[in-house]
């Protein structure tokens, strides 16, 4: 659900990006990706609530995923959005959190959710 053309603008800001379709993992099952982003140390960023479930769910302590909850932001939006939160979340982020992220607030709760 994120704007493909999100991901170069975030690179050029140096953010180390990748959005699922440029890897072949745009259709993938949520479970998949979550095990992608595992492996590979990834931070999850989706409009879904899904992930936080499927986290919720196995007790699990990573990946961290931030989850947006204002639709239809288009790329630069998206951009300045991430550029905005990251700075605030990015100790927890590394150490493994969920983060909610909608108009008014950002709300973030460290893994594993209990």
């Amino acid at each position: 659900g994120l704007p493909r053309s999100a991901s170069p603008l975030l690179s050029q800001a140096g953010i180390d990006t990748i959005h699922v379709g440029e890897i072949g993992y745009s259709k993938a099952e949520d479970q998949e990706i979550l095990f992608l982003a595992k492996e590979k140390k990834r931070v999850v960023v989706t409009l879904d609530a899904d992930f936080h479930t499927l986290l919720a769910l196995s007790n699990a302590t990573s990946p961290s995923v931030i989850r947006i909850r204002i639709e239809r932001l288009k790329a630069v939006a998206m951009t300045k959005l991430l550029l905005s939160i990251l700075p605030e979340c990015e100790n927890d982020l590394v150490k493994g959190a969920v983060v909610t992220v909608d108009a008014h607030r950002l709300r973030l709760r460290l893994l594993p959710l209990l």
